[in-house]
């Protein structure tokens, strides 16, 4: 059995919570999760270490350049500027923490089948470092029983058990990044722990980051919560997406007909259509649960036909772009297109699963000539190598079509309604009166 390192924080933890400036916290994996995690707990008065093997990342934050809201920028300002605030790519730095924060991704590769590398890696390091009296949260969307696997059972092959040498806990990060109005503080947190005492040390730590803090059975709950979460997303989108459909075979407004069923105060909770989903929560987190249940032999047949429908969606903007084109006399071959905005939502300059990629791919091998432009994305590749850089001064008499995909706020768009055709996937671009919808 290996020796357990004693660590600084097992001697008195109990006076490191009555005094939260001497307690540490270490938070792994500094993206758009655990960035505003490792600031929110510095702020809280926590000597906050933020690990992330990526010394690209490391430099962006340490130049103030992150892709932050407001807030959080300004978190970070004040952060750089404190001792008690550490950024490193040494794992090691895990045994100096009393509790640490995973907060790794969690994608899935080509053929929609979780890639746990970087959890497993995360994870390994915990256990590598653990010592007594440590508390330690996993936040990274998984599948049901990936805490106890990745971590209490590690734990416990080198003789610390869950619940009385460490303290073990899942809580699914709850971030919804670029949106103000949703800040981390003011969102519930769910927290299931591997024994009661596992949940009352990882609790007292989530009431630093929210307000209210929601205890289930188990850390097989807490997980569970968070595909169900964004499976019920997921399907929600795909039905907003075919009434969009529906909408337009009966020659009505979708965002008129969503808003109006959106004053029902119950049984009825209001999702938009678009141009397709992208981030890594919605196009990847319900296919963990789907891989899981295969060993089961057991289907989710609605979450399945959901995430088809979703995977659809950016080719169905492709086609309806050439039915546009070619409605004018135009045609798709040689025709001059622009892509409004090209990051996966409004605000934020993440492009990780945006459909806008495939979207430009599509034009392209239709013989389209595509340009796009995002005022917070300067340059792209798309998946097949090829780089773009977005246009610096767009005028709309430049293109045939201006496909509306994401738009920022803060930002012009007027130039879009001098674009003689107009394809607005938002579904809610008044700019250009003479737009149509997918």
């Amino acid at each position: 059995m290996t020796a357990v390192n004693q660590g600084p924080a097992g001697a008195d933890l109990a006076r490191s919570w009555v005094s939260p400036a001497v307690f540490s916290v270490a938070v792994v994996g500094l993206g758009y999760v655990g960035l505003p995690t490792a600031l929110s707990l510095h702020q809280a008065g926590l000597r906050t270490i933020g690990i992330d093997l990526s010394a690209e990342r490391l430099a962006t934050i340490e130049s103030g350049q992150a892709d932050l809201t407001g807030d959080d920028q300004s978190r970070l300002d004040l952060a750089l500027r404190d001792e008690r605030f550490e950024l490193t790519a040494d794992p090691g730095r895990l045994a100096g923490a009393d509790a640490v924060i995973v907060c790794v991704p969690t994608p899935l590769d080509r053929y929609l089948v979780p890639d746990l590398t970087p959890l497993r890696g995360a994870c390994a390091s915990l256990v590598a470092h653990a010592h007594r009296g440590q508390t330690l949260i996993l936040t990274s969307t998984s599948f049901v029983g990936t805490t106890r696997q990745l971590l209490t059972e590690p734990l416990r092959e080198r003789g610390l058990a869950a619940g009385e040498d460490v303290f073990v806990a899942f809580s699914p990060e709850r971030i919804d990044p670029g949106n103000a109005d949703h800040a981390q503080a003011a969102t519930p947190r769910v927290v299931g722990g591997v024994t009661d005492a596992c949940v009352v040390r990882a609790r007292r730590i989530l009431g630093l980051l929210a307000e209210s803090v929601h205890v289930v059975g188990s850390a097989e709950a807490a997980e569970l919560t968070k595909l169900y979460e964004n499976s019920f997303r997921a399907v929600n989108i795909a039905l907003a997406n075919e009434f969009a459909e529906i909408c337009q075979t009966l020659r009505l407004d979708p965002i008129e007909v969503t808003r109006a069923a959106a004053t029902k105060p119950y049984g009825y909770l209001a999702f938009y259509p678009g141009p397709g989903v992208g981030g890594h929560c919605i196009p990847c987190d319900p296919h963990y649960l789907l891989w899981q249940l295969r060993e089961f032999r057991n289907g989710a047949p609605l979450t399945t036909q959901a995430m088809a429908l979703i995977a659809t969606r950016p080719r169905r903007v492709v086609e309806r772009a050439v039915a546009v084109l070619s409605d004018s006399g135009r045609g798709a071959a040689s025709a001059r297109v622009v892509v409004v905005g090209v990051a996966y939502k409004p605000g934020v300059r993440d492009l990780r699963e945006s459909s806008a990629l495939e979207i430009i791919e599509g034009l392209l091998d239709r013989g389209a000539k595509v340009d796009y432009y995002d005022p917070l994305v300067d340059r792209l590749t798309l998946p097949g190598g090829r780089v773009l850089d977005s246009v610096g001064d767009p005028r709309g008499g430049d293109w045939d079509l201006a496909l509306v995909h994401t738009v920022h706020p803060g930002h012009s768009y007027d130039w879009v309604a001098e674009c003689p055709l107009v394809l607005d996937a938002t579904y809610r671009f008044e700019a250009a009166s003479h737009r149509v919808f997918v």
